[in-house]
């Protein structure tokens, strides 16, 4: 079938909220929504959620989305789900498992943040295993093969009940369809999966950590799924739950980063993509580069096949903590405590005029933004933030000073993964960017300045919906699909350059950034005798 006339919609669910985006077959926005998700945090470290609850607030925001945008959910072609990298655990008959000692059986789903797992990550590590290789390195405890390491040596009671794990992503795919297809990019990036060969899951590794009951624990009984292929029709109950038919297809889904390298890239699937960079930027980061070829950087995710779009290889760099980050800062000193979300509004409106007149605010004050560990490169989850150069002073200036050095210590990380990547082949010339951090002119203008970079925003509001929009489009039409429906629904793109003026500045504070983690390192081992 052809895309026009037809409407879509994608789903994204974030940390805090599920979105659902209405769109017709050219990537038009008709209409969106949002709702919130339940968090709990019974531990220093745990995060959790209930798999329930996030699939009632998908549904609300699907059904608010068709009222604003005055489609009829009879007219809903197809629907495509995009997710955080969180870790869903079931039992018997599909009812959900506590994550969390002594926790409430609701409570099933292990947020990407939590950090429980640092240990068995550094296990992981150890192993020196091929799977290793395609990971930057290091295993991440955001990642699901710790959690679930963890699982079975701290709640042993909860894994000899459970019969299925998914990433977010394939559980909404599951509640949608009963389907338990799982999406290559997820299994991929996130459980070690290696897409690219015949005997994808390494059984000697997952015996060394552990967990030689895998395949059997997990609920897998098949391939992956490759991205935007079809997963089926929605069920009768999910068709009432979303107040759509069962005629409705579901395409196999993606982490919700990937989504959003979808929307912003999804036009150039096919081209030279050497030179661009997607960037999803929001309580955290991630950095996108794809590539004809794999690419083994150190400290930085992947090479990854298949996990964005088939045929094409990932990397995958990241930043734990950067709107997260900012939100801190904003909490810690005195002068913006009490402000809220107004704390940000007035460091746009009051650093943007200072920094278009001179380039280095704060010439004393420097930051290490690793205030949750460093993903990407140096892939130390055990990292700390650093901060020097503070006064007594608590007047919004101090504030403000302190805002901007926080936000260049976030685009210093950024361009510390672009030099990564440029070191083994990759040229960024365009940061190809999405997320909350758009929507930061302060933001914006530093990742163009400090980077060198073209900084490319798309003009559709909610790229990272629009990319889950592409892979249901795509599923409409399963052979090529992905690249043609990237290609006709992809929206047009407006550009900020660099200010080549600033260039002398970023590059020395760049420089001391390099230093702190130096210095880092070195009270590091002093501390650790």
């Amino acid at each position: 079938m052809t895309l026009k006339d037809t409407a879509i919609i994608g789903v994204d669910v974030g940390t805090g909220s599920a979105r659902a985006g209405i769109f017709d077959g050219t990537g038009k926005l008709l209409g969106s929504a949002s709702h919130p998700i339940a968090m709990n945090r019974p531990r220093p470290d745990f995060v959790g959620q209930d798999s329930e609850n996030i699939w009632q607030s998908v549904c609300k925001s699907v059904q608010d989305a068709l009222i604003k945008s005055g489609v009829d959910g009879s007219k809903v072609s197809a629907i495509g789900f995009d997710a955080t990298c969180s870790l869903v655990i079931r039992g018997a008959n599909d009812q959900p498992l506590p994550v969390s000692p002594d926790g409430p059986a609701n409570w099933d789903v292990i947020v990407w943040m939590d950090h429980r797992a640092t240990r068995e990550a550094e296990q992981c590590t150890a192993t020196g295993s091929k799977v290793l290789e395609y990971i930057g390195g290091t295993m991440s405890p955001e990642m699901e093969i710790p959690k679930l390491m963890w699982l079975k040596r701290h709640n042993p009671t909860v894994w000899g009940k459970m019969t299925a794990a998914y990433d977010l992503a394939d559980f909404l795919a599951f509640r949608a369809t009963g389907d338990n297809a799982r999406s290559c990019c997820t299994v991929t990036c996130k459980w070690t999966h290696l897409a690219h060969e015949d005997t994808p899951w390494n059984q000697e590794f997952l015996t060394k950590v552990g967990l030689d009951d895998f395949i059997e624990k997990v609920g897998i009984d098949g391939p992956a799924v490759a991205v935007g292929a079809p997963v089926g029709k929605l069920s009768a109950n999910a068709a009432r739950d979303l107040g759509l038919t069962p005629n409705c297809m579901v395409g196999a889904g993606l982490i919700d980063a990937h989504a959003g390298a979808l929307g912003t890239l999804g036009a150039h699937l096919g081209g030279n993509l050497d030179q661009r960079f997607a960037m999803i930027a929001g309580t955290s980061t991630c950095h996108m580069a794809l590539s004809a070829e794999p690419r083994f950087i150190k400290g930085v995710w992947g090479p990854y096949f298949g996990a964005v779009a088939p045929g094409l290889w990932l990397n995958e760099g990241g930043q734990s903590a950067t709107g997260a980050l900012l939100d801190h800062i904003c909490a810690l000193h005195p002068f913006a405590r009490d402000l809220g979300r107004d704390a940000h509004r007035l460091a746009g409106e009051k650093l943007l005029p200072r920094m278009m007149e001179k380039a280095d605010l704060a010439p004393r004050l420097h930051l290490l933004p690793d205030f949750h560990g460093n993903r990407s490169p140096l892939a130390d989850p055990e990292a700390l933030g650093v901060i020097s150069g503070l006064t007594l002073d608590q007047s919004e200036d101090s504030f403000l000073d302190l805002y901007w050095a926080t936000a260049c210590a976030i685009a210093y990380g950024t361009r510390h993964i672009i030099d990564a990547l440029n070191a083994t082949g990759y040229d960024i010339r365009y940061i190809h960017l999405s997320g909350g951090h758009t929507a930061s002119p302060v933001l914006v203008k530093l990742y163009a300045d400090v980077t060198g970079c073209d900084v490319v925003m798309s003009e559709c509001a909610e790229p990272v919906l629009l990319g889950a929009a592409m892979l249901a489009a795509a599923a409409l039409v399963p052979d090529g699909g992905l690249e043609a429906a990237s290609k006709s629904m992809a929206a047009p793109d407006t550009v900020k350059s660099p200010d080549s003026t600033a260039k002398a500045d970023h590059d020395r504070r760049y420089a001391i950034f390099h230093k702190l983690h130096v210095h880092r390192q070195e009270l590091d081992a002093m501390s650790h005798g």
